[in-house]
């Protein structure tokens, strides 16, 4: 038996991604549970900051960090709302200067849809696993957040910018074309960014996930609610735990969320 507080799977790209649980004093190959019957048993709560046992408000803390961290302001949702590049602050200068003034990515993934997004550039391609992206593409490198915030906006005209997690783990391939997708973006990017673009060749990356089969007609399993559930995984994909029986259980919006797992 495993006992710990769930935070997001680490994944790794490999020819399918390989997918662990991170708890304090365990480490473990989700991927390798495949196929088992799993056994989850919801225990209580840890904020990811401040370690209490309130239950969790969102992104895995308490409502009391949720509104005074500065990596839960408003900007990490609406890169466009970045300050750092004109010196002001919003909750901790040095923290957002430490984020908003990296190297960005806008890109298109295509997970229930065609999706715009942006990320940072050293989560490449980790935010596309997370996403559940089965392929993606670089559309532009910015040099921070709020000109690939600004660039996302525009683009929000012409594709989605959240996924439809329901239609996320029915899909398993698409004959859609980002690379051609890519090229019609680029004209639509504001100008001011246009600078940056690159002359060179940008490919498309596929992502194959450890699902033996992808669900009908998947059904969220809230723990807090249930307090338990137990049933055969039969595959992983984004941040979700897929199940024989369609029961699906979103690992990252159970973040702080303390369970005890076990297997057969």
């Amino acid at each position: 038996m495993f006992k710990g507080v769930l935070t997001k799977m680490k994944v790794e790209l490999n020819e399918r991604v390989d997918y662990f649980l991170d708890f304090k004093n365990d480490f473990l190959h989700i991927n390798s549970l495949i196929g088992k019957k799993i056994k989850l048993k919801h225990e209580g709560y840890e904020c990811l900051n401040c370690q209490s046992n309130q239950a969790i408000y969102r992104q895995g803390f308490c409502k009391n960090c949720f509104f005074e961290m500065p990596s839960t302001a408003d900007w990490i949702m609406k890169p466009e709302l970045s300050k750092a590049h004109l010196n002001i602050e919003e909750r901790d200068l040095e923290f957002e200067k430490e984020v908003q003034l990296k190297p960005h990515i806008l890109y298109l993934a295509f997970s229930s849809s065609i999706k715009v997004g942006v990320t940072r550039k050293t989560q490449v391609p980790f935010r596309w696993i997370d996403q559940g992206a089965i392929k993606a593409i670089e559309i532009i490198e910015l040099p921070n957040r709020f000109l690939a915030g600004i660039s996302e906006v525009e683009l929000k005209k012409f594709y989605a910018d959240k996924t439809n997690w329901r239609e996320m783990l029915k899909i398993n391939n698409s004959e859609i074309d980002l690379e051609l997708e890519r090229e019609k973006s680029i004209k639509m990017i504001p100008e001011q960014v246009k600078e940056f673009v690159k002359n060179k060749s940008y490919k498309t990356l596929n992502i194959k996930y450890p699902v033996n089969k992808y669900p009908l007609k998947p059904k969220s399993l809230n723990i807090i609610k249930e307090n338990k559930y137990q049933g055969e995984l039969i595959g992983i994909k984004g941040q979700y735990l897929i199940f024989s029986d369609d029961t699906v259980f979103n690992v990252r919006s159970n973040e702080g969320v303390v369970i005890d797992l076990s297997f057969l």
